[in-house]
């Protein structure tokens, strides 16, 4: 590795981060008594705090994972009783995602956990320096979407 360019080791750093993120989000989790949830299901409980009432297909757009992942994980949400499957009242053969109130307390303690993971991530860095950091990373997952919208 000792002759590769800087420029060259992003996705092997961002795999790094994500490994070593996702296991001390899920400890955080853990210490916030938001163990109901792992780091993956959370992503998707974030999606539906910020929009509830969306289609799976946007919100498999909106979360990056594949169908047979989030169908899955779906699966289990709906079983612990914080999402619920619905027919669409406009076309009856979309799939409509809705919060339950089950999930209401959980998001309070997950903002607060999200709240800490971004002061770890973020230590040291101006508000400046990490809005920048943030533009050039959605400029690369920007990207990544393109070109696997070409394959």
């Amino acid at each position: 590795m000792g002759g590769m360019k800087q420029q060259g080791q992003g996705g092997f750093l961002l795999a790094k981060i994500h490994q070593l993120g996702g296991r001390i989000f899920a400890r955080l989790l853990k210490e916030y008594g938001v163990d109901q949830l792992n780091p993956a299901q959370g992503r998707i409980m974030f999606v539906l705090w910020q929009e509830d009432g969306i289609p799976i297909k946007e919100l498999a757009k909106r979360t990056q994972l594949d169908k047979s992942t989030l169908t899955s994980m779906l699966d289990r949400l709906e079983q612990a009783g914080l999402v619920r499957r619905v027919p669409s009242t406009h076309d009856r053969r979309t799939i409509i995602l809705q919060r339950t109130r089950k999930d209401r307390d959980l998001e309070g303690l997950y903002v607060q956990v999200s709240a800490q993971m971004g002061r770890i991530w973020y230590k040291g860095f101006t508000d400046t320096r990490a809005r920048r950091f943030e533009a050039d990373l959605k400029q690369i997952l920007d990207n990544l979407t393109e070109y696997d919208q070409r394959v």
